[in-house]
C-alpha cells in the first residue's frame, strides 16, 4: 500500500511538472531570448551594423510567435511583439532605401555576450588601515609575563638615560645662573636691558606669568582635599562594616560563623594605606614648589612686567667700554656657544631614545619553543644593549662634554670678574640680573612641576575612585551576607521558642484483675433492681468464655494534666477493649451465625432472668 501510494504521488508530480512548470519555463525563455535580440539589435545600430539589426530583429519575431502559438495560455506577448515589429519595419525601410546592408543569416551573428555590471576588485589585506589582528597579541603565559618584565627593563633604562640629561640641563642652567652668564657679557654698556633676559620674559608672559602658576599652585590643594576625603569615605566603610561585625559576634558568639572583617580587609588596607602614603609625599612636593614659588614670586613678577618697567627696575651702572673686545669675553662667548650646542644635541637624544621601540615576543617565542624555557634576562639585556648602546654612549660623551665646558666658562668667569671694574652699583646690577635668570628657571621649574602635580592628582583620583567602588562592593557583599546570616539565627531561636514543652506524664493504669473461671461460676450473682412500675426485667449479659486479662495493643493517650482515665467497668458494652469474647446474636427462634464460638461459662457480669418479653414498653 505504501508503495503504491509513493508511486502514486510522483506520477502526480511529474504531471504536473511537464503539463504546467515546463511550458511556463519554455515560454519565458523565448521571450527573454527575444528581449535580449532587441536590446542587441539597437547597439547594433549604434555601430552602424544595420544588417546585423535587421537579423536579430527577425530572429526575435521567431521567437515571439513561438511563444504565441505554443504557450499563448501562459504568457501573454503582444506589447512585446508589437515593440519588435514596429523596430523591424523602420530597420528595413532604411536599409532598402539608405544603407542596403547585407543582412546575415542568425546561425552567422555573434552570441550575445554577458554584460560586466561591476568591476571586480582584488581583496586586499588588511582591509582596513584601522584594522587589528585580535588574536596576535595571545600569547603563552611565561611569554606575557616576560614581555611584561622586558618592557620594565625598557622603562628603566629610558627613566634612567632621560634623567641623567635633564639633571645635567638642571646643573647646567644653575651654574649659569649664578654665574650671571650670558647676561654678563651683554650687559658690557650697564644700561640696556640683556637680550637673554628679554627672551626669558617674553617666555614667562607667553606661558601664562605669575597667574597661571598662582591658579596651578591653589588648585593643589582643592585636589589633595577631594583625594583625601575619598580616601577617607572608604576608610569609613570598611570601618563601620567591620565595628558592626565586632558587634555581632559579641553577641552571637559561636552562631556567628563567617570569616571576621578584619582578616578580610587586610588586603584592602594595605593598599589604602600605601595610597595614604603617597598623597603624604605628594604634600611635602606641594610644600617644596610653595616655597620655592615664594622666594621667586617677586622676581618672576618682574620678568613679567613690559621692557621699560623692567629697565627701569633694574639697577645702571658705568659703562665697561675697556672689555668690550677684550680677548676674555670672545673666549666666555665662544664657550656658551659649545655649551648650548651641546644642550641642543641632547635634546636631540632624548627624543631619539623615546622614539626607540621594539617587542620581544617574537624572540621569547622562539626560545620557549627551542629551549621549553624562557631567560628573559639575558635575552632582554642582550636587546637592549643593542638598541640602546650606541645611545649611551652618546649620552655619556654628552655629559663628558658639558663638564669640561663648565669648568672652562668658570675659570673664564673669573678672568672676566678680575677683568670687569668693581664698585657698588655694577654688583647690584649684576645681582639683579642673577636673580631674574634663576627666577626664570625657577618658573619654568614650578610650571612644570604644578602641571605634573595636577595631572598626579588627577590620575590618583580615578585610582581612588576605583579602590572606593572596590571597598564598597565588598561591604555591599558582607552586608548581604550579614544579613542572610541574621534570618537565619532569628529563624532558629523562633523554631527553638515554639516547640512544645514535655508534659506529665499521668499515674500508671492499673492491671486487670486475674479472674479464672471457677472463680466467676462460684461468685453470687448481684441482682439489678428494676425501676419501679416496669414489668420487664433489666437485660441479661450473653454467655462469655473464660476471659483472659490483658492491657490495650498500643498505648493510650496520656491525657492532658489533671486527667484521669475511666474505670474500665464504666462501659460494659464496649466490645473490644480487652480481649472480649466474641458474643453472637441471635433473635429468639433464629439459629446463630455460622462459626460462632461454642457457648461457654459467662463473664461474671450480674445475670438476669431469660427474656420473655421485650424489654422496653410496647405501644
Amino acid at each position: 500500500c505504501v508503495s503504491v501510494l509513493v508511486c502514486g504521488c510522483l506520477w502526480c508530480w511529474f504531471y504536473f511538472y511537464f503539463q504546467e512548470v515546463l511550458p511556463v519555463l519554455a515560454a519565458k525563455h523565448c521571450m527573454m531570448q527575444a528581449t535580449a535580440e532587441l536590446r542587441q539589435s539597437a547597439l547594433a545600430n549604434q555601430k552602424k551594423k544595420f544588417g546585423e539589426e535587421i537579423a536579430r530583429l527577425q530572429h526575435a519575431t521567431e521567437l515571439v510567435k513561438t511563444a504565441a502559438s505554443r504557450y499563448d495560455e501562459y504568457v501573454n506577448v503582444k506589447d512585446l511583439s508589437d515593440k519588435i515589429n514596429r523596430a523591424l519595419t523602420a530597420a528595413k525601410k532604411d536599409n532598402d532605401f539608405i544603407y542596403h546592408d547585407r543582412v546575415p543569416e542568425v546561425k552567422d551573428l555573434e552570441p550575445i555576450g554577458k554584460a560586466s555590471l561591476v568591476k571586480a576588485t582584488a581583496v586586499q589585506t588588511p582591509l582596513s588601515q584601522k584594522f587589528s589582528d585580535l588574536f596576535e597579541k595571545m600569547v603563552p603565559m611565561a611569554v606575557q609575563q616576560s614581555v611584561s618584565a622586558a618592557n620594565s627593563r625598557k622603562a628603566d633604562t629610558v627613566n634612567r638615560l632621560i634623567g641623567s640629561m635633564r639633571e645635567a640641563t638642571n646643573l647646567c642652567n644653575g651654574v649659569l645662573a649664578s654665574l650671571n652668564l650670558p647676561a654678563a657679557l651683554e650687559d658690557l654698556s650697564g644700561e640696556a636691558v640683556p637680550q637673554s633676559i628679554l627672551e626669558k620674559s617674553r617666555a614667562v608672559v607667553q606661558q601664562g606669568g605669575l597667574q597661571s602658576i598662582e591658579q596651578l599652585i591653589k588648585d593643589l590643594p582643592e585636589l589633595l582635599q577631594r583625594n583625601r576625603e575619598i580616601l577617607d569615605e572608604s576608610f569609613k566603610m570598611l570601618d563601620d562594616e567591620e565595628a558592626t561585625d565586632n558587634e555581632l559576634r559579641a553577641k552571637f558568639n559561636q552562631r556567628w560563623n563567617r570569616t571576621p572583617s578584619g582578616d578580610l580587609y587586610k588586603p584592602l588596607r594595605a593598599e589604602g594605606n600605601n595610597f595614604r602614603n603617597v598623597l603624604d609625599k605628594a604634600v611635602q612636593a606641594d610644600q617644596v614648589v610653595k616655597e620655592r614659588y615664594t622666594a621667586h614670586c617677586e622676581m618672576i613678577a618682574l620678568l613679567c612686567k613690559p621692557e621699560n618697567e623692567l629697565s627701569a627696575a633694574i639697577p645702571s651702572a658705568n659703562p665697561a667700554k675697556t672689555l668690550q673686545g677684550s680677548e676674555v669675553v670672545n673666549v666666555l662667548r665662544a664657550q656658551l656657544a659649545q655649551l648650548d650646542e651641546v644642550k641642543r644635541e641632547r635634546e636631540v637624544l632624548e627624543g631619539e631614545v623615546k622614539s626607540v621601540t621594539f617587542d620581544m615576543t617574537t624572540k621569547f617565542l622562539t626560545a620557549l619553543a627551542q629551549d621549553g624555557a624562557i631567560n628573559e634576562e639575558a635575552l632582554t639585556a642582550s636587546e637592549l644593549e643593542t638598541r640602546y648602546g650606541s645611545h649611551t654612549q652618546r649620552v655619556q660623551q654628552n655629559l663628558r662634554r658639558q663638564e669640561e665646558l663648565l669648568s672652562q666658562i668658570q675659570v673664564s668667569h673669573q678672568e672676566f670678574s678680575a677683568l670687569k671694574q668693581s664698585n657698588s652699583e655694577a654688583n647690584n646690577r649684576e645681582e639683579v640680573l642673577k636673580k631674574l635668570a634663576s627666577a626664570h628657571d625657577s618658573y619654568i621649574e614650578i610650571s612644570s612641576n604644578t602641571k605634573e602635580g595636577t595631572k598626579f592628582y588627577n590620575d590618583l583620583t580615578e585610582i581612588l575612585l576605583k579602590f572606593q567602588n572596590k571597598c564598597s562592593d565588598i561591604v555591599f557583599a558582607r552586608k548581604t551576607e550579614r544579613d542572610e546570616l541574621l534570618n537565619l539565627i532569628f529563624l532558629f531561636l523562633f523554631q527553638t521558642q515554639q516547640q512544645p514543652q514535655a508534659k506529665p506524664q499521668p499515674p500508671a493504669r492499673p492491671p486487670p484483675p486475674n479472674i479464672t473461671p471457677q472463680a466467676a461460676s462460684t461468685s453470687a450473682p448481684i441482682s439489678t433492681p428494676v425501676p419501679p412500675g416496669s414489668t420487664n426485667p433489666p437485660p441479661v449479659a450473653p454467655p462469655t468464655g473464660p476471659s483472659q486479662a490483658q492491657g490495650p495493643p498500643y498505648p493510650t493517650y496520656q491525657g492532658y494534666p489533671g486527667y484521669y482515665q475511666m474505670p474500665v467497668t464504666y462501659n460494659p458494652y464496649a466490645y473490644g477493649q480487652f480481649n472480649m469474647p466474641y458474643m453472637p446474636y441471635q433473635a429468639q427462634g433464629q439459629a446463630g451465625y455460622p462459626g460462632g464460638p461454642p457457648a461457654q461459662q459467662p463473664y461474671p457480669y450480674p445475670q438476669q432472668p431469660p427474656q420473655q418479653q421485650p424489654y422496653y414498653p410496647q405501644q
